[in-house]
């Protein structure tokens, strides 16, 4: 017998069907309503299309984008203290307490190997005007690992570390002597083939070489195309040695040689900080020791943020993501900001509310702004206009 199965029945067993029904259970079950009609293709077709936005919505967001996103990272006062300690300490010398602050600025960035942007860190990065995206490629190495680009960076933050300590202890008048110390020589310049890896330089014409400031300052002296007469420490021999001086990117006259100072200093001076790398810090750092072996009170109470990296001789150079750093600056309070003059064509049109910049080139500059902006006389310094 074929019994005949209407939409709205159950079909699991065709028999109950056939089987006699409990007229109370008849009148106990609900009122189901008119039958439902079927979903056309085109909602069949909707839901498909919804259901699969969905899932890749879902999948991108989890998946790995082609792009470095950076922004503002947090500020470090290093006149203050981490976990409890001074971020920066001397041995060897008095120090003095500040009323103000020193911030240095940083970039809080992903993208990188080891750190990949996904979808809503992208979103997040375009809709905000204090962030960038980029290209990954165009921001990091493709053939470094995260270990090796933490490896660099740390490194680089070492170096800004003795570079800011020997570029303050002389701007404050000390003595820092080095030994300098030949690392290498650069291909095609005079020197290749006539100083070697260890070699290490004591006097250049005749006039000792006490430090690496005296080097530098020699050579400002010297014409490209010049012959100077280095006279080098190998193995215990002393050489004299002439080399053609070639023209140093950016103007001067240049050896053609690395150079790896090793430096006696003349005080103790440790900066405990962890989880920054790079060379960045090197003039906040410079100017934290300043303002702590001087007992003036140079920052006044004010709240100076700023950036730059830094050499020996006090030079302050260029640093990436001046833009980011000055928002995280006036968000953690700062009212002055230090920028490297050569990040000035960034910096004009994108400076926050609330924010001074003052232009900078060298660490003597830097440290007449801090004081004048801690003696409330920093209107008239120069700040950072369109080339």
């Amino acid at each position: 017998m074929i019994v005949p199965v209407l939409d709205d029945q159950p079909t699991d067993d065709p028999a109950d069907d056939l089987r006699p029904r409990d007229p109370a259970q008849d009148a106990a079950a609900p009122d189901d309503g008119p039958p439902q009609p079927r979903p056309t293709p085109r909602a069949v077709v909707q839901s498909f299309g919804m259901l699969a936005a969905a899932v890749l919505v879902g999948v991108l967001a989890v998946m790995p984008a082609p792009y470095a996103v950076n922004g503002p990272g947090p500020t470090t006062d290093v006149l203050g203290e981490v976990d409890g300690e001074p971020l920066i300490e001397v041995e060897g010398a008095d120090t003095y307490p500040s009323t103000g602050e020193l911030r240095l600025t940083t970039i809080s960035g992903v993208g990188g190997p080891g750190y990949p942007a996904y979808l809503l860190n992208v979103l997040r990065g375009w809709l905000s005007p204090a962030s960038v995206v980029r290209p990954v490629e165009d921001v990091y190495p493709q053939d470094a690992s995260r270990e090796e680009i933490e490896e660099s960076n740390a490194g680089l933050m070492v170096s800004s570390q003795e570079n800011a300590t020997v570029a303050a202890l002389t701007e404050l008048g000390y003595e820092v002597p080095a030994t300098l110390v030949v690392a290498g020589t650069v291909e095609g310049t005079d020197a290749e083939g006539k100083l070697e890896e260890g070699d290490v330089l004591t006097a250049m014409d005749g006039e000792p070489l006490p430090d690496y400031q005296t080097l530098v300052s020699r050579l400002a002296q010297v014409e490209p195309g010049d012959t100077v007469t280095l006279t080098v420490t190998r193995h215990s021999r002393t050489l004299d040695v002439p080399v053609v001086t070639g023209e140093r990117e950016g103007g001067g006259a240049q050896i053609g040689v690395f150079i790896d100072p090793s430096f006696e200093m003349p005080v103790d001076v440790s900066i405990n900080i962890e989880g920054i790398g790079g060379p960045s810090a090197g003039t906040m750092f410079a100017l934290g020791l300043i303002d702590l072996l001087t007992p003036e009170d140079e920052a006044g109470g004010q709240v100076i943020a700023g950036t730059g990296t830094i050499d020996v001789t006090g030079a302050v150079g260029p640093i990436g993501g001046i833009r980011q750093k000055l928002a995280g600056a006036v968000r953690d309070g700062a009212t002055w900001f230090l920028a490297p003059s050569d990040n000035c064509d960034e910096v004009v049109g994108h400076v926050p509310d609330g924010l001074r910049v003052v232009e900078i080139s060298t660490l003597h500059e830097a440290r007449e702004a801090m004081v004048a902006i801690g003696a409330g006389e920093g209107d008239d310094l120069p700040t950072c206009t369109a080339g």
